[in-house]
């Protein structure tokens, strides 16, 4: 099988049903969910052999396959919600991690950069793509019926990514780093 088929060289490409423009915003939605698992897999790159990481590589793995499940509710020419991968338990499930996650870390008073370990910067790249990838999903759904469930999952899945840097930065026993300019922002 050639991996190339020639058939997106006129600036077209292919969905579910049909065909769009490659710059339509249900590509821009879906293709920034794709760009956030190739962010997700370096992330997940990053723990592997350590054990101390065993758990959230695990759970990296499963969000894996549901950024694919997301990318395919919003790749159809005509959605059926009969056909729809994303539900409502996956953003639950996620509450579940962040809750365990974030009894891990130190308290959080101010706002934070995002670095620290190398892990920790890749999984605030993460949340930020995410983020990107939600605008686009809304942006889209202002125009178009989709699955409302991957908005809902995009916008817990960052803050997921936001608590797992910061667990990354804690196991590994480097902090996180406050903004200087920050008061006291966020009640514990």
């Amino acid at each position: 099988m050639k991996i190339y088929t020639r058939t997106g060289d006129q600036g077209q490409t292919s969905v579910i049903g049909g065909r769009v423009s490659k710059d339509d915003a249900q590509v821009e939605a879906y293709g920034t969910i794709d760009e956030l698992n190739s962010f997700v897999g370096q992330a997940r790159s990053l723990m592997d052999g350590n054990d101390n990481f065993a758990d959230t590589a695990e759970q990296l793995l499963q969000i894996q396959h549901e950024l694919f499940d997301c990318g395919s509710d919003l790749a159809y020419a005509r959605p059926d919600a009969n056909t729809y991968k994303v539900s409502g338990e996956m953003p639950q499930r996620l509450e579940g991690w962040i809750d365990a996650l974030t009894a891990e870390n130190p308290k959080l008073e101010r706002f934070i950069l995002p670095g620290g370990s190398p892990l920790a910067s890749i999984l605030h790249v993460c949340r930020t793509v995410c983020r990107r990838a939600e605008r686009r999903t809304v942006t889209l759904a202002r125009a178009a019926e989709v699955n409302p469930e991957v908005a809902v999952y995009l916008n817990r899945l960052s803050d997921y990514f936001f608590t797992l840097a910061r667990t990354a930065n804690t196991r590994l026993h480097i902090r996180d780093v406050e903004y200087v300019r920050s008061g006291k922002v966020f009640r514990n």
